[in-house]
């Protein structure tokens, strides 16, 4: 008997997948690449005013409120680029997931499960999206964040270093990393492919909340390299991949750590 057409989409499932991951993770590049040269102004002095990332060249008076214009172009700002930086590394997961769907059958929906479980997987970084906000809201009304989203003190950058880099040794950073590293495992812990709408969506929001856990520290040092430095978003998604997808992923997130605990030590030895 040969396949229908479903099952000759189905059986297709990485290339589908990871089609459409890379599509999403392309255009949220975009995004942020599109914000960061509109945050440069051609090199202009922005003294005094500070830049809203909506791509189309806002400024405010450094000293005025923030509207909830700008609280919304900010948080589009962390959840897009939190996507950019966090779907690459999750692609493993989510390809074991339409992987099991398909052997499973999942009555025929193997997609669309896959489909909710990404959305859980984002909904949890769409919740840190929203803390990384507020915190953002905070350091900039405290005058300690300049025109370019970049921590303004030696000392706090300093500290901020020192925290992530002790983070990277704890036993909750190796516990959310092992959940990370390993899809089958995860799926298998916790009770396998659900085919209902609820269970997809709660199981990737668990993974998305072991992810979290793991990274937020690291995503936490945008602020000492500048929010809109794509070089240095760049290298933290590096370290987030080869943390998460090489067999030497736990040693790579301890020597980071001790990467930034020497450079916050440094830091914090600077005059402030």
């Amino acid at each position: 008997m040969t396949d229908g057409p479903l099952e000759t989409v189905v059986r297709r499932d990485r290339w589908i997948v990871g089609g459409v991951m890379g599509i999403i993770v392309a255009l949220a590049w975009a995004y942020v690449l599109w914000l960061a040269r509109d945050m440069e102004m051609g090199g202009m002095d922005m003294t005094g005013f500070r830049m809203i990332p909506a791509g189309i060249g806002i400024m405010l008076p450094a000293g005025e409120p923030w509207r909830a214009i700008e609280f919304a172009y900010v948080l589009l700002m962390w959840a897009v680029m939190m996507i950019g930086m966090m779907a690459p590394s999750a692609a493993p997961m989510i390809l074991m997931y339409a992987r099991v769907g398909r052997q499973g059958k999942a009555q025929g929906k193997p997609f669309a499960a896959t489909g909710w479980f990404a959305a859980g997987y984002l909904l949890a970084w769409g919740g840190f999206s929203l803390a990384a906000t507020l915190l953002q809201w905070v350091i900039e009304r405290a005058a300690l964040l300049d025109s370019r989203m970049t921590v303004a003190s030696n000392l706090l950058g300093g500290i901020v270093l020192i925290a992530a880099g002790v983070y990277q040794w704890t036993p909750l950073k190796d516990v959310c990393l092992a959940q990370c590293q390993s899809p089958f495992l995860f799926l298998m812990r916790n009770g396998g492919f659900r085919n209902d709408l609820r269970g997809c969506l709660l199981l990737g929001l668990r993974h998305g909340g072991y992810c979290v856990g793991c990274c937020w520290v690291l995503m936490a040092l945008l602020f000492v390299g500048g929010v809109m430095n794509v070089l240095w978003i760049a290298l933290l998604a590096l370290l987030v991949l080869l943390e998460k997808l090489t067999p030497a992923g736990r040693w790579i997130a301890r020597a980071a750590g001790i990467a930034c605990v020497a450079a916050g030590a440094w830091l914090v030895s600077l005059p402030q």
